[in-house]
């Protein structure tokens, strides 16, 4: 099965380079799966990281390099409440004592 991925691979852009990336990922692949990694939230950050990135230096272009501006509006800084109680939930939940 092996050999015809890497055939697959070279052909589509007669590139080497295609078969290296597909032996990376599928290492990383495999690794994640034996560490019982979920793939989905990596996924994500791959093709949502950037559109963030572009977003916030926007937005501190904008403010002239000021974080001011992510909690002078009301829901962008409800927003950031939100994410940080969402964030900090596990570990309140793990340091309060359990009823049973």
């Amino acid at each position: 099965m092996l050999p015809f991925c890497l055939i697959g691979a070279y052909s589509v852009g007669t590139n080497v380079g295609d078969g290296v990336v597909m032996w990376v990922f599928g290492i990383v692949g495999y690794l994640m799966k034996k560490f019982d990694y979920e793939g989905a939230p990596l996924i994500l950050a791959m093709v949502i990281g950037p559109m963030m990135e572009e977003a916030l230096r926007q937005s501190l272009i904008l403010s002239t390099g000021s974080f001011a501006i992510f909690v002078t509006r009301p829901i962008s800084a409800g927003f950031i409440l939100a994410s940080a109680l969402l964030l900090l939930l596990p570990l309140l939940a793990r340091r309060r004592p359990s009823a049973t």
